[in-house]
């Protein structure tokens, strides 16, 4: 279904970065370098935006993925390109470095899980050495 989007993105991306496409949820997610920074949706590109990027989306008349849960419509972070941007790799890198800063941004905000919860354990086990046996 979008095997020729995703070999017309994957042309567009030249001079950006090698991107790659994996199925999710009757769409495909859109990766670089193993972090999510698009999607495909009803042969659309959708791209990751944040506070900082979003501004821009919204300036060119970009409009954000929704999907509905539970009757209602809910917007998304990812955003179509302008419609130039699908013509032209110097048209659409541009729009390609936004998402990915917004993604990396995104993810230093995360802090894994494991990490924490290893750290808890850690914290716990020394906790517990301090105390004094009676």
């Amino acid at each position: 279904m979008h095997e020729d989007l995703i070999a017309h993105l994957h042309d567009l991306s030249a001079g950006f970065a090698a991107l790659h496409a994996r199925r999710m949820f009757g769409g495909h997610g859109v990766y670089r370098e193993g972090t999510m920074i698009g999607l495909l949706s009803d042969e659309t590109v959708y791209l990751k935006t944040d506070e900082q990027t979003r501004p821009r989306f919204e300036a060119a008349g970009c409009r954000p993925f929704m999907y509905t849960r539970r009757g209602e419509t809910v917007p998304t972070s990812y955003w179509t390109v302008p419609e130039e941007a699908m013509e032209s790799p110097q048209e659409m890198r541009p729009w390609l470095a936004l998402a990915w800063e917004a993604a990396l941004r995104k993810g230093a905000k995360k802090k894994p899980a494991k990490t924490r919860a290893v750290k808890k354990t850690v914290a716990k086990k020394a906790a517990a050495k301090k105390k004094p046996r009676a």
